[in-house]
């Protein structure tokens, strides 16, 4: 039977450059059929972004079983491993684990008194106060607000970055805007929803590129640091979260975890679309450490490194490029881990909670760059 499953580009609003993402309708995540599915899975590597109202209903486990399809040999680890448990790692305090459902995870802001297995729950959103080299005055806390963290959901040690990731928002702050600051001397803001979730595309990220550009990022690979969120977490970011200040900050390796030198991720620079072979520039700028070039050299200065990726990825998060989703409680929205870039975003009051459901799966394999011969 052919699925009635409806797909739709997400409008364009005036002076926006945004040209992926899709509502999905007609579509019930709990009871999904085998056309349904393929349905969305040509959706989502031609969108990038897919936007499913009204799934309060669907259960962890029927979150885990879509999340899995779009990988179905992967092994159904969480995204992030072992990392997780890590109590140094920047990513510790900001999830919660579904006892019955592993690989799915809790996220959001405030208290919640009990939820699927958990309880007495405080949950923290992510503030950049906590991880930028600069902060928004005090004053202006709670009207202004910046992207946190630009990154892919991965690992970057030893697991493969997952292919999607699925977000459910189970409780949503009525709403209020907030004032995103870039703070970078280009005086870049933009007015978006609490609490939004923001996304840039790396394949309009790599269209923007020059031609000499396109051809330096087709040829670099990238090498993310061992046990990244570890190492990264002394060290402040930017303050457009893009990547971090080299300030010396880094834990050395001594004070890491020991490192399975087999574990270090040598990645390329650009991963290609399975279904339509566009190219993105899908680079997680806070865990970079060293570019492996075109003739065999390798640039290990930190900062050189840094400025590199930070040029190349900048344009494509200016404020006329990023889709900043106004959650409503049941949109079920799934995106393209391997062709988008993401951040939270906001600045919470004490009595406003916020409560979604996050699930990733690594990698049964990893992703595809381009061809030794491919055209820009």
């Amino acid at each position: 039977m052919a699925s009635a499953v409806h797909v739709e580009p997400l409008p364009r609003a005036e002076g926006s450059e945004v040209a992926f993402g899709a509502t999905v309708t007609n579509v019930d995540v709990e009871n999904l059929t085998d056309a349904d599915f393929e349905v969305l899975h040509k959706a989502l590597f031609t969108h990038q972004v897919l936007v499913i109202k009204n799934q309060s209903h669907a259960s962890p486990r029927a979150q885990y079983a879509l999340t899995q399809r779009f990988d179905p040999t992967a092994g159904g680890s969480y995204g992030h491993g072992a990392t997780l448990d890590a109590k140094r790692s920047v990513l510790h305090p900001d999830l919660k684990t579904i006892p019955h459902q592993p690989q799915v995870q809790v996220i959001g802001h405030g208290f919640v008194a009990e939820y699927e297995g958990l309880r007495d729950v405080r949950l923290r959103h992510p503030h950049h106060r906590t991880f930028h080299d600069t902060v928004i005055p005090d004053e202006d806390d709670l009207e202004c607000t910046r992207f946190y963290r630009w990154h892919i959901d991965a690992a970057l040690y030893g697991l493969a970055p997952p292919v999607a990731t699925t977000l459910l928002a189970v409780r949503v702050p009525a709403g209020r805007t907030q004032t995103l600051r870039y703070d970078d001397g280009s005086g870049d803001e933009m007015r978006v929803p609490l609490g939004t979730t923001a996304f840039a595309d790396g394949e309009a990220t790599y269209d923007l590129l020059s031609d000499a550009d396109k051809a330096f990022a087709r040829s670099t690979r990238v090498e993310y640091a061992p046990h990244p969120y570890i190492w990264m977490s002394p060290a402040k970011s930017r303050s457009t979260g893009l990547g971090l200040v080299s300030q010396g900050r880094e834990l050395p390796a001594s004070d890491l975890p020991p490192v399975d030198p087999a574990a270090v991720q040598v990645l390329p620079m650009c991963w290609r679309n399975p279904v339509t072979g566009r190219l993105a520039l899908q680079i997680h700028p806070s865990a970079v450490r060293r570019l492996h070039l075109a003739d065999g050299s390798v640039l290990d200065d930190l900062e050189k490194v840094r400025d590199i990726v930070y040029r190349l990825q900048r344009p494509g998060i200016a404020p006329a490029r990023v889709y900043a989703h106004d959650w409503e409680e049941g949109d079920f929205v799934i995106f393209h881990n391997r062709g988008v870039l993401h951040s939270v975003v906001g600045a919470f009051a004490e009595d406003e909670v916020r409560l979604f459901r996050q699930c990733n799966i690594a990698g049964s394999a990893m992703p595809q760059g381009p061809e030794v011969a491919a055209a820009a």
